[in-house]
């Protein structure tokens, strides 16, 4: 369970940097973008919406990740659930923008941009469910 709380620690992680990264390092920046369309004041607007949302996500992820590990089976699933949201939100969001057209670095950023933060948990997700795993869930009581 140890290797399973690692990875979703590090899928946290990515996908933080993953955002930061495409808001405010690499061009076209998506700060860039909201400002030609929203101004400066709507994109900044934004910009404090979608970290509040991140923050508050995260730390809901990062409670059941710990819940996890602590052996409750609800956060096993609660795991699964989001895993499973995450990955249909990377195939909505691969058909409604495709990957978009230019340089073959954007292409591959927007491939790993969209699959890094999912390989981690899908790995923690895997792991969850092996025999040894099983196990651990059943053995421990279930409290809340």
């Amino acid at each position: 369970m140890e290797a399973a709380f690692v990875l979703l620690l590090v899928a946290i992680a990515v996908d933080t940097v993953m955002w930061v990264l495409g808001t405010f390092v690499i061009a076209p920046t998506g700060l860039d973008e909201m400002r030609e369309v929203m101004g400066a004041n709507g994109a900044s607007r934004q910009a404090a919406m979608a970290v509040g949302f991140m923050v508050v996500t995260n730390a809901l992820f990062l409670l059941v990740a710990f819940k996890m590990r602590e052996g409750r089976r609800w956060a096993r699933i609660a795991v699964v659930g989001v895993g499973a949201l995450l990955l249909l939100s990377l195939l909505d969001s691969t058909s409604m923008n495709g990957l978009r057209p230019g340089s073959v670095a954007g292409a591959l950023y927007n491939l790993f941009g969209g699959v890094s933060p999912n390989l981690p948990a899908a790995g923690a997700v895997l792991l969850m469910f092996l025999p040894a795993a099983n196990r651990y869930f059943s053995s421990t009581p279930r409290n809340g």
